[in-house]
């Protein structure tokens, strides 16, 4: 299939699920993402959208304009980032970044997390998201 990127920084998920995205490592992303101002040790990469629509959005990718509520893996686009592992501190809404693809029919997500055994999910039962952002156009 392909290798998936790992996240190389404790809260560098949206770079990585970008570059997971754009077919590009980690540092080749963090470095777009550098340059572009975004940081993985910045907690708004993880609490909010607009970073990794920029980053998506600099290479030229389009995204929905809205989060999508989560109803159902079976109604999810081919291509979407999704915000699992939702939760609150102090107020402020936090989550980690992980990648829901479709190809051919098979479903998985690619979640950069290095402790996982494998970075290829599909125990969907698992994840729990609540929301999604549709990638269109890759």
């Amino acid at each position: 299939m392909f290798k998936p990127v790992v996240q190389e920084e404790v809260s560098g998920c949206g770079i990585a699920s970008a570059a997971n995205i754009l077919g590009k490592t980690y540092q080749e992303m963090k470095a777009i993402a550098n340059a572009m101002d975004i940081y993985a040790e910045d907690e708004l990469l993880w609490s909010d959208t607009r970073y990794v629509r920029r980053l998506l959005g600099h290479a030229g990718v389009e995204t929905s304009v809205d989060e999508t509520p989560f109803e159902s893996w079976s109604a999810l686009p081919d291509l979407a980032l999704l915000a699992i592992k939702h939760h609150q501190e102090n107020g402020k809404d936090f989550w980690h970044w992980v990648v829901f693809k479709r190809l051919e029919g098979k479903a998985f997500v690619l979640d950069s997390a290095s402790y996982l055994p494998s970075n290829i999910r599909t125990d969907f039962d698992e994840m729990q998201p609540r929301w999604f952002i549709e990638i269109k156009g890759v």
